[in-house]
């Protein structure tokens, strides 16, 4: 008779194997695409814009008499909080004007969209804080683009070419001189 074959001693280090199982399909979900359309965010927005500052309309809300000078003061006091806080915004807004155009509408008048977007967030600060300062809530404020009020970097060429349509003469020594003007 044949004698039975001993079976391999195990190891208690060994580790009994496992089954791995396999999927049949992708776990990973595949990428659709981009949902965001520009078009669609852009239309929100601006129905955004139109009801940001539309909120309780209430009779009974006070509405003392405010004039441009205590616009003036606010403005100038907003505006130096900002330029401790936040120089960027500050860059971006310092240039806006505010005019009272009615008894209850502001005009800001700004230079650029990009400077409009950095206002938009700081506008409900300054709008609420003015609003109680004049104890008055049925401000409207209303928004127009003025390249008037733009800011122009004046570098030392711009400097010069002012110069040279006051003298002529300064071209010359210009070209005689080389002056770096950069």
């Amino acid at each position: 008779m044949a004698e039975p074959k001993p079976e391999p001693v195990k190891s208690i280090f060994e580790e009994p194997k496992k089954v791995i199982q396999k999927a049949s399909e992708p776990i990973a979900k595949t990428n659709s695409g981009s949902k965001f359309s520009i078009k669609a965010a852009l239309e929100k927005k601006e129905e955004i814009e139109k009801d940001k500052f539309s909120e309780v309309k209430d009779e009974n809300l006070p509405s003392n008499h405010f004039s441009q000078t205590d616009i003036d003061r606010e403005w100038g006091i907003f505006l130096k909080n900002i330029a401790k806080t936040n120089t960027l915004a500050y860059n971006a807004i310092n240039t806006f004007k505010l005019e009272k155009s009615d008894e209850y509408q502001i005009t800001v008048k700004y230079s650029s969209e990009t400077a409009k977007g950095e206002f938009d967030k700081l506008s409900p600060e300054f709008f609420n804080h003015f609003k109680h300062k004049v104890n008055n809530f049925k401000i409207e404020i209303e928004y127009q683009t003025d390249l008037s009020i733009k800011k122009e970097v004046m570098t030392k060429r711009k400097i010069f070419e002012k110069f040279v349509e006051i003298n002529p003469l300064l071209k010359d020594l210009d070209d005689l001189m080389r002056f770096d003007l950069t």
